[in-house]
């Protein structure tokens, strides 16, 4: 998922922190939260992009959704995923039918029960290409749903149906093993067909115009403005177990601003960047999170700006220093990427190596001036430039201009003959600017949707409606289309598909990794019993509390 600024990742991921907590799994007690007043404060980096499960893309509005909606499963803090709205799930012996039984106590914020016709509405809508939805590629081993997708044929014929109010029947094209992980993502929640069809295109545009099903609804979100509040949802059917009251939050950009509000108590958690994750190191407050999230570096090869050119691409990321990055500007446990797909996702099911390690490829995302002026002086020749001039697209999220600002210099010091200009703008913004194509080349990141490096590889396939930079190539089109069809039932030969897409990205400089992301958080020790996914970086409050 595109990290919002991940840069998300939801990927489209996108920045440096996360927004939220990152506090101890520890266990709810109604005991210690009685008597004491359950409202917290937290803060985002970034503003919400959209409350319409179709539509959002970046991992911070991800969050806001874990929150305010659910689905028929969600995960634990490994990624794993575990019953919600599901009852029972049974599938056929060819792992290619799917029938669950729903819990019939689920309703909506505004009493309406939760049934299965709502997660067909959801799940139709979102293969809709009226709808763009850019995250379709979890449904599309769906019965149907690329013919769908395409326009081909009538969103009917989608691989779900309703076999009763509260059963759904799935079919699929052919066996998924990670197909429940696919199950609780946030674009597989359902929607309340009389809500969608009230508001039309204006959905999820602010609080009002929407309804939740989840243990919280979102209050005093007007679109625009950069503060809201989560209380509890009356209708949820676990509400016995949702203890806090409210939760309010705050876009702060600036992790200066964050620590002096964390330091007078005016916010529950922040996140440690910089010179403050060097000072305060040794803190008892630190609660430290691995994510598997990487951040990169995306070239728009339409421009026809010399980036097109395999050669230059590779000399500007052998043009960057990703330890001083990661030292100088993160000093919180993030470390240099060498590869897109995030290292410890998956390993080898034969030899038990992980992907990230098999797949490196030298002098991709190595530091290498030398080499990198001999490539860019190769690439100068072969586009017919004497110069490059490029814009830098990044968020406007502090510690993202400084990261996007060190990646100035060190292009410019680098490599002669070549200008580029920085340009910061609201996440949001450059989400929208980045999917109209926009750009030349924009700083963002990515959070793995689930625990599989196909997450990360779908990315930049040609069709895949999440590239938007251009990059084409057909011997990565044709392993992720054999790691999806003919391998797909075999764990080794599918592996070795995606080892394949990995290293031709890679090769061919489709993407510019710099760094897997981490997390190092200031948190108040007095709150205690949220979840937090280390594959995505999702948290959930359901059984937060504060202690006395």
């Amino acid at each position: 998922m595109i990290l919002k600024t991940k840069t998300k990742s939801a990927g489209l991921v996108v920045a440096i922190a996360l927004s939220l907590i990152m506090i101890n799994n520890t266990p709810n007690s109604n005991a210690q939260a009685a008597n004491t007043k359950q409202e917290i404060s937290l803060y985002s980096n970034s503003d919400i992009s959209s409350l319409d499960v179709s539509k959002v893309t970046d991992s911070n509005t991800f969050t806001q959704l874990d929150n305010v909606d659910e689905g028929l499963y969600q995960y634990d803090k490994n990624g794993k995923p575990k019953p919600a709205l599901a009852t029972k799930t049974i599938i056929s012996n060819d792992k290619k039918t799917y029938t669950i039984n729903l819990r019939k106590n689920a309703h909506w914020s505004n009493g309406d029960p939760v049934t299965a016709h709502d997660f067909v509405y959801s799940w139709r809508r979102a293969v809709n290409p009226d709808t763009a939805s850019e995250y379709i590629y979890l449904l599309s081993n769906l019965k149907n749903a690329e013919e769908i997708a395409a326009g081909k044929k009538p969103i009917n014929q989608l691989g779900v149906e309703a076999t009763g109010k509260y059963q759904l029947k799935i079919q699929l094209n052919k066996p998924q093993a990670y197909f429940k992980m696919i199950l609780a993502r946030e674009t597989l929640f359902p929607l309340n067909k009389k809500v969608v069809e009230k508001y039309g295109k204006s959905y999820g545009t602010s609080s009002n115009k929407a309804v939740y099903n989840g243990p919280f609804v979102n209050t005093g979100w007007n679109g625009s403005n950069s503060s809201w509040k989560l209380k509890p949802n009356p209708y949820y059917w676990d509400k016995k177990h949702v203890k806090l009251q409210q939760i309010n939050y705050s876009v702060v950009k600036e992790p200066s601003t964050a620590y002096n509000l964390y330091q007078t108590n005016k916010l529950d958690q922040m996140t440690l960047v910089g010179e403050q994750a060097k000072q305060m190191a040794g803190d008892k407050d630190i609660v430290r999170r691995p994510l598997a999230a990487t951040q990169y570096l995306q070239s728009n090869l339409k421009k026809g700006n010399g980036l097109e050119n395999k050669n230059i691409r590779t000399a500007i990321s052998l043009s960057i220093n990703r330890k001083q990055i990661t030292k100088r500007i993160l000093a919180n446990g993030s470390t240099p990427a060498s590869g897109f797909v995030s290292q410890g996702l998956a390993k080898n099911p034969k030899t038990g190596k992980d992907f990230y390690k098999e797949t490196y490829v030298k002098n991709t995302a190595d530091y290498n001036p030398k080499l990198a002026r001999k490539l860019f002086k190769k690439g100068l020749q072969q586009t017919g430039k004497k110069k490059i001039e490029i814009t830098l697209l990044t968020t406007d999220i502090d510690t993202s201009k400084q990261v996007a600002e060190f990646i100035q210099g060190q292009i410019q010091s680098n490599l002669s003959k070549i200008k580029v200009t920085m340009k910061a703008v609201p996440a949001n913004n450059r989400i929208a600017a980045v999917s109209k194509g926009d750009y030349d080349i924009v700083f963002q990141g990515w959070s793995a949707d689930f625990a599989d490096p196909y997450t990360f590889l779908q990315m930049f396939t040609t069709k895949s409606p999440q590239n938007h930079s251009g990059w084409s190539n057909t011997t990565y089109d044709q392993a992720i289309a054999d790691s999806n069809n003919k391998d797909a039932a075999n764990k080794q030969s599918r592996w070795n598909d995606m080892v394949l897409a990995e290293k031709t990205l890679l090769k061919n400089q489709g993407v510019t990794p710099l760094y897997r992301m981490n997390n190092e958080d200031l948190v108040n020790p007095k709150l205690k019993g949220i979840l937090y996914n280390q594959v995505n970086g999702h948290y959930v409050y359901k059984n937060a509390y504060l202690t006395k």
